[in-house]
This record gives structure tokens, sequence and C-alpha cells, in this order.
């Protein structure tokens, strides 16, 4: 069927490449005897027939807009026959390096630790063994305890910059700790200052997208929601819309200047950074709120046991997750598709919010009534790590439903952890002990001890 057309495309670089030698004569030949013949495209041939007329090789080459004789145009005319070419006969342009690259990429996707941004090019790769990651590489290994708290820990954030981490304890303060992305050795990082006066004791907290504001709420009787200026230690905001109110869930609409407040006792609040009132929602006993990136809708998991979207602009509202247990807390992650859920007595399980499916419950977490707090994390949050009542960490790959690690040291229920959002290699939880534990990398990775350690990571004990 593509035999006219090859065969034209041959005979044209053939007869532009004798006008080019200035070999008129032939060139005629080949227009008139073997060109004009194939009777196909007769209109190109017209112009063909015009270059005769070129003084000289420029000439001709700017007529015709062609590249001359060598290399260029004739590889440019292999690639234009090759599409009239089943891979049958012809291998399509760079098939092997193609097929390198997908393997690689094949033996990335199944690598459980991997956590670093591979550079696909084939440069970078050894194609001589297989790709793997050692779990030494992993946060599986507690490098720090932070032991200021004097109560329970209830919650644990990193910045967005993952510069900072912010602790909340029953012992009713907030700890500010700098991150040191280098260190790796039982050295505290240092304390930036600690936030006092909350009364009820701090069981979420908030940082704006900036991290210029930290938010922080109590638990279930708690009517007082605290922003806090970061970089001053000042309070910005108290607020308290009334002492029948709870107010123990926010989120930070991306814009930054607005966040939503709620809790059990049937409504939720859209504020600006003064604590004033801009919208409220009646009748929703919020359990986890969260906004999605549109800066319009929120998300709130309530105590029918579902996951709603409202939108402050057209008051509307939408169920998107349906669950048969309370959903005792939930995250989104970065590209606002999927969300993470602790449901009691059943563990984490991660929907698909554009779908509104179930994708994956997660196997092997102790989940009862306790309110725990799971995140998504390492390099494209490929990772989801949740805490437990049986004192331990969990991490999953997001694909595969058994832990890949456990980690042990905690010796209380560990109520949240938050995966730095810069350091893939870092993570943090709180626990009941009073502990935060900081977890990072084997800090003897090139030592052959490392390759004695208890293979699932369950007995990281330090």
């Amino acid at each position: 069927m593509h035999k006219p057309r090859m065969k034209f495309l041959l005979l044209q670089q053939k007869y532009l490449e004798y006008l080019e030698d200035g070999k008129v004569l032939e060139a005629l030949q080949v227009l008139r005897g073997e060109l004009t013949p194939l009777k196909y495209n007769t209109d190109r041939i017209h112009v063909l027939s015009g270059y005769l007329m070129c003084s000289h090789a420029e000439d001709l080459r700017a007529k015709a807009e062609w590249e001359g004789k060598g290399t260029n145009s004739r590889c440019r005319l292999l690639d234009k026959l090759q599409t009239y070419l089943p891979p049958s006969v012809m291998l399509p342009p760079r098939r092997l390096q193609t097929l390198l690259r997908q393997a690689v990429e094949l033996q990335r996707d199944r690598c459980l630790y991997h956590n670093t941004k591979l550079d696909s090019s084939l440069d970078s790769v050894s194609l001589l063994l297989d790709h793997v990651c050692s779990r030494k590489q992993f946060p599986c290994y507690t490098q720090q305890i932070l032991t200021e708290h004097c109560n329970e820990v209830w919650f644990c954030k990193f910045s967005n910059d993952g510069t900072k981490l912010a602790t909340g304890s029953k012992d009713t303060t907030v700890i500010i700790w700098q991150v040191d992305p280098v260190s790796t050795t039982e050295a505290k990082p240092p304390l930036l200052r600690t936030l006092e006066g909350h009364a009820y004791g701090v069981s979420y907290l908030a940082w704006s997208p900036d991290d210029a504001y930290l938010i922080a709420c109590g638990p279930d009787d708690c009517s007082e929601l605290w922003l806090w200026n970061i970089q001053t230690g000042e309070l910005r905001t108290k607020m308290s819309q009334s002492h029948e109110d709870s107010l123990t869930s926010v989120a930070w609409n991306p814009d930054g200047k607005r966040f939503v407040t709620g809790g059990q006792r049937g409504q939720f609040y859209q504020c600006d950074l003064d604590g004033n009132l801009l919208d409220s929602w009646e009748g929703v006993r919020v359990q986890c709120l969260w906004c999605l990136g549109d800066g319009r809708t929120v998300l709130a998991s309530d105590t029918h046991q579902r996951i709603r979207g409202y939108n402050f602009e057209d008051l509307t509202d939408r169920n998107i997750v349906q669950e048969d247990h309370p959903i005792m807390s939930f995250t989104v992650s970065k590209n606002g598709r999927l969300a993470l859920l602790n449901v009691a007595t059943q563990g984490v399980h991660l929907w698909d919010l554009q779908d509104r499916v179930l994708v994956r419950k997660y196997q092997g977490v102790t989940q009862g009534f306790y309110t725990i707090h799971s995140c998504f994390g390492g390099h494209n949050e490929d990772f989801i790590a949740s805490g437990s009542e049986d004192h331990k960490v969990y991490i999953w790959h997001r694909r595969s439903e058994l832990p890949i690690a456990e980690l042990t040291g905690h010796t209380r229920t560990v109520n949240c952890v938050s995966w730095n959002p810069a350091i893939p290699g870092l993570m943090a939880s709180a626990s009941d002990d009073g502990t935060v534990r900081v977890w990072g990398p084997a800090p003897f990775l090139d030592t052959q001890e490392a390759d004695g350690v208890n293979e699932n990571c369950s007995n990281m004990d330090s």
C-alpha cells in the first residue's frame, strides 16, 4: 500500500542529490524515467522539475528547503520510510535503549525500599545488576529520642519545608524543634521554642502553607484554637466561638489566609487569621478536616462514618467516602487524589477520592478507638506509615498490603507519625510513652554489622 510513496521518497532524494552535484542530465533522467512513470503526487513532480533551474547548490537547498546530501537528510529519509515499515521488517529507532529504560523503570517500581529520585537516563544506572535499594537507607532506625515532654505526646508534624518539627502533648505544650538534615547522631535536635498554655493539652497541629504560623487544637472537650506566629513565638489569635463548641480539628486553605476548624459538637467554621468568622456549616459533627488544592472544597469526616466534600462558595455538599466503622482521622496526598484513613477496629484504608473507591486495606496495625494518625511519605509519596496501639510504627509500600517495616522502641500507643516532606529518609513518631522518636537510615551504612539487623526491622529498639 505504501510502496509508491516509499519509492517516491527514495527517488526524490536521488534526484536532489544529482542536482546538488550539478549532474543535471542524470537528474533529468530520474525525473523522466523513474519519478514521472510512478504517477504519484504529480503536483510535487512539477515542483521538483522547477528545481532544474537552480543556478547552484545553495540556491537548490534554499528553494527545496532541503539539508543537502549527507547523513542528516538520509537519516530523515530513513525515519520517514520507517513509518511505513512494520517493526518485523525494521526495528524502530533506539529500540534497545527504550527496552533497557523500561527494564530499569520496572526494577525501580518493584523495589520495595526505593526512596530516592532515580535518574532514568541509562548512563546513571548499571545494567549489570538488578536495581535494589537496601533497607538500611530507609527510616527504620531510631536516630533520636526526644524526651522533653512530660506527658503523653499526641501529635507531631514536620513543617512543609521540612526544617522544623512541631510536637503537641497532653502536658499543655507545643515544642518546635529544628531539623538537621544530615545529623544521624544521638545528639538532640535544637529545641527552638516551647509554646505554652494549652490548658486541655494539644492533640492536633497544622502548619500554614508558608510555615509562618502553626495552629494548635485540643481534645474533644476543648473549645479553643490557638494560632501561633512561629518566627516570633507570639500568639497571633486565640479563638473560641462559644464554650459549647469543640474545636478539635483544623485545616489551612491553600491561600494561607484562611482556615477551617470544627469538632464533635456539630459545626465547622471558616475563619481568617484573626479568628473572624467568614462562614459556618451547621449540623456537621467533625472528626477531621482537609482543604483541597482548589481552594473551595473542604473534606470533613463526620460521625456517620463518611467523608463529605463541602463547597463554601456554592454551599453544596456531597458524599465521597463511606466506611462501615468510625473514621478516626484521615490525610490527603499532595496531588489531592488519594485519602488515607485510620478506621476504628479496621486499621489503615486507602481511598481514591476521584473515583470514590476503596483502593487498599493495609494489614498489621492495631487500631481500636484511639485517634491514630497515619501519613504519606518518602520520595513521590510512595510509602505509608501509621502509628498503632501495639506500640509500633508500621510502614507499607503504597501498592502492598503487607508492611515492609515494623519499628519498635516506643513502650505505649503510637498516636501519630509524620514523614519529612523534604528529606525522604526522615520520619517522626509521637507516643503515649511521652517521647518522640526520629527515625532515619542505618547509622552504619557501610559496615558489615548492618547485615545482622533483624530482617523486618522489628527489633530496632535502640
